[in-house]
């Protein structure tokens, strides 16, 4: 068996190096950062829907306030 050279040593380093940066980036099927990521998104996703309804329905109640003082005033 022939021993490896100074370079095919460096390669397999590199490359062991490289696989454990996808697997922390990919996940070994756990999660891992990206699935984090889109999670994260999701839940921000949620909560800006939330406040554009939220804000939707107040919107709603101040021109129903608007409209009632005007009433109110005219009469």
């Amino acid at each position: 068996m022939r021993m490896m050279n100074e370079f095919e040593a460096q390669v397999l380093s590199d490359l062991s190096v490289l696989k454990t940066q996808i697997t922390n980036l990919m996940g070994d099927g756990n999660g891992g950062r990206i699935a984090e990521l889109e999670r994260r998104m999701e839940s921000h996703e949620q909560s800006w829907q939330r406040a554009k309804g939220f804000l939707a329905a107040v919107s709603v109640l101040f021109a129903v306030i608007e409209v009632a003082v005007e009433a109110w005033h005219r009469h």
